[in-house]
């Protein structure tokens, strides 16, 4: 599990690079399918005695424009 503030520190890694900050932002699913981030938003539990009280949730779809084959991890 990734809080926000991890999640923010693994971003401000990430967006130092030129190329990261103009990179399509995509979320592959466990069968391998590459969905788009359509919408984040914070959301408040209602669930009583929760430790967790918020949630940041991805909304995903099917890529309107696909992309070409992946060649290598940086």
């Amino acid at each position: 599990m990734i809080t926000g503030k991890h999640f923010r520190q693994m971003l401000d890694k990430f967006l130092l690079s030129p190329a990261s900050q103009s990179a399509r932002v995509q979320v592959e699913l466990p069968n391998g399918e590459m969905m788009d981030i359509l919408e984040i938003s914070l959301l408040e539990n209602t669930l009583l005695g929760s430790k967790e009280t918020h949630r940041l949730v991805f909304k995903c779809g099917k890529s309107r424009n696909p992309m070409g084959k992946i060649i290598g991890k940086l």
